[in-house]
């Protein structure tokens, strides 16, 4: 649990750290950051990771005295089920998802694609749902802005403040690395891509200070033309290689 910043009556708190990462034998590693903005009113979240962090998002809620039932707002990025999946943890909630992208998603074919149909489906009719358009404030300071690329109708958050701006870019822009090349690990379109990246960085340089939280990794800044992560990366993997429960292997996820 890392507290990012306030902003103009917002605290952001990063609930679950995003992670750049793929393992050689089973494809997946990474996992999705979720965002907690609090102020005006409104418990808000962005994204909502996958299975495997549910219960983790739960125990990191009630460290700041919050239950699922307590969140107004659930603003997700896309429809892949690295996002979006637990949306079920928060059914009255106001859930906010891009009109392009929930189209798109529901027509996917089912069981061949990182979109969880099923939730998919549930979601395009379900009462609390708001599909936002292009440049739509989805909140008070808060405005989505399609950039596709990673998929078709990809929302990026942008809350605009006093003295900074935080863009809160989801797979738009997964980490540094794509940041900096222009270049995407995952892309529907690598010229849509490129430009929803060079769409970002317009956001990002709009003025000195503004942050940028990536959707598989940890916040930044521009500092003197160089680019700068804000907090420490905290992950590591454990794992059972002894004889019983009590024997475990620690395998810090740091840059070395």
């Amino acid at each position: 649990m890392t507290s990012l910043t306030q902003i103009d009556g917002y605290q952001i708190d990063i609930l679950v750290q995003g992670y750049p990462g793929k393992t050689v034998c089973h494809g997946g590693l990474g996992w999705s950051t979720i965002v907690l903005i609090r102020g005006r009113g409104r418990v808000a979240l962005i994204d909502t990771g996958g299975f495997g962090v549910r219960k983790h998002l739960i125990e990191q809620l009630a460290r700041h005295d919050l239950r699922p039932a307590d969140v107004t707002d659930l603003l997700l990025t896309h429809a892949h089920h690295d996002h979006c999946i637990s949306w079920v943890l928060f059914p009255k909630s106001r859930i906010v998802i891009g009109a392009y992208e929930l189209a798109w998603a529901v027509m996917e074919p089912w069981g061949e694609t990182p979109v969880p149909e099923l939730y998919v489906r549930e979601l395009t009719s379900w009462p609390t749902v708001h599909k936002a358009t292009n440049g739509e404030e989805v909140m008070p300071a808060i405005t989505a802005y399609i950039v596709g690329g990673h998929t078709p109708g990809h929302l990026i958050y942008v809350l605009k403040g006093s003295e900074r701006d935080v863009i809160f870019t989801g797979d738009a822009a997964k980490n540094r690395a794509e940041l900096l090349t222009g270049k995407a690990d995952m892309t529907y379109d690598r010229a849509v891509t490129a430009a929803s990246i060079a769409t970002i960085w317009t956001h990002w340089r709009r003025r000195p200070g503004n942050i940028v939280v990536p959707g598989h990794d940890i916040p930044m800044v521009q500092t003197d033309g160089r680019t700068e992560y804000v907090v420490k990366r905290e992950a590591a993997i454990k794992a059972w290689f002894g004889d019983d429960l009590e024997q475990t292997t620690t395998f810090e996820l740091t840059v070395s």
